[in-house]
């Protein structure tokens, strides 16, 4: 990707789970050695190997970057291609470069994934928080701003025949954010995203046939991707044993494995002005955010 402490601040729309519980044991921001920073291990590997490589594949682009105000705000982006991997790398070579570490930000992540290694090692390493309330208050508290993507799940798994439309699904726990705060909305715009990693199916009723992405993630529904579908393909033709070719199909259709990025595409990413501190209006508020959003998805990055 929280006023309540009682459920995901990227989302609103669900009950806590066990999973989001079990990684609030996850040391508070306020101990983060690296909050909204690359520590000193990671960043290296950024300049010198993430940046070339989202570079070849994915050309990506950075525009606006000057419109980002002082002090904390929240970020608030839209997301594509399951796991949105294509952007998130892309994003994080093109900001290191371009703010440097005198300017933090700090990524909302899903709470479950701090409690899952080695992706609970990465967050620590690229100064993550879990997308919680409290996790929010700490951060903007110490003056960091916090990049969003609020529409989650119900967003990133969009199948590709609507690839660049924003929809938040109605959920506006990081306005109550941000009004609670008293900090202004960063609309971010993402472009061509879910053409790294096409889907083709989103639905509800495969993260319970699939049982792994409720499970291991907490999330109530799930996607087919093109890969996943070739993938299988591949190996319901191959001469491999009946029951490896079950167990592979599944994992394949039940893990991220099926949304890694391997179409090279350009990316675009284009920051817009700064909106005031949202009233407690909820969908006057959310209707203008996410048109800001769009506009900016629908130029390109050509502002």
């Amino acid at each position: 990707m929280a006023v309540s402490a009682e459920q995901p601040a990227s989302s609103l729309a669900t009950r806590p789970t066990a999973h989001h519980n079990a990684a609030m044991a996850v040391p508070p921001p306020d101990a983060h050695p690296n909050l909204g920073r690359l520590s000193p291990q990671i960043t290296p590997w950024v300049h010198r190997l993430l940046r070339p490589l989202v570079r070849a594949l994915w050309r990506p682009t950075l525009t606006g970057l000057e419109q980002l105000p002082d002090g904390p705000f929240l970020l608030v982006a839209n997301h594509s291609a399951g796991i949105g991997l294509a952007e998130l790398l892309s994003f994080v070579a093109l900001y290191a470069e371009q703010a440097g570490p005198g300017r933090p930000l700090a990524g909302f992540a899903q709470s479950a994934s701090h409690g899952l290694w080695p992706i609970s090692h990465l967050h620590r390493h690229v100064g993550t928080i879990p997308s919680t309330y409290e996790a929010a208050a700490a951060t903007l508290r110490q003056g960091v701003p916090i990049l969003v993507f609020p529409g989650g799940d119900h967003e990133s798994l969009q199948a590709i025949w609507t690839p660049n439309r924003v929809d938040f699904g109605g959920r506006v726990g990081f306005l109550r954010i941000a009004h609670q705060h008293q900090v202004p909305l960063v609309p971010l715009g993402i472009r061509n995203g879910a053409w790294t990693a096409p889907l083709l199916l989103r639905a509800r009723w495969l993260a319970n046939v699939l049982v792994l992405p409720r499970l291991l993630f907490g999330t109530k529904r799930w996607a087919v991707s093109l890969l996943s579908v070739g993938v299988v393909v591949a190996l319901a033709t191959s001469p491999l044993a009946w029951p490896w070719q079950v167990l592979l199909c599944w994992l394949c259709m039940a893990t991220p494995l099926g949304f890694v990025p391997w179409v090279p595409c350009t990316l675009r990413f284009a920051i817009g002005a700064p909106l005031p501190p949202p009233s407690t209006d909820w969908s006057v508020e959310l209707a203008r955010i996410q048109s800001a959003v769009q506009a900016l998805v629908d130029s390109g990055g050509q502002r």
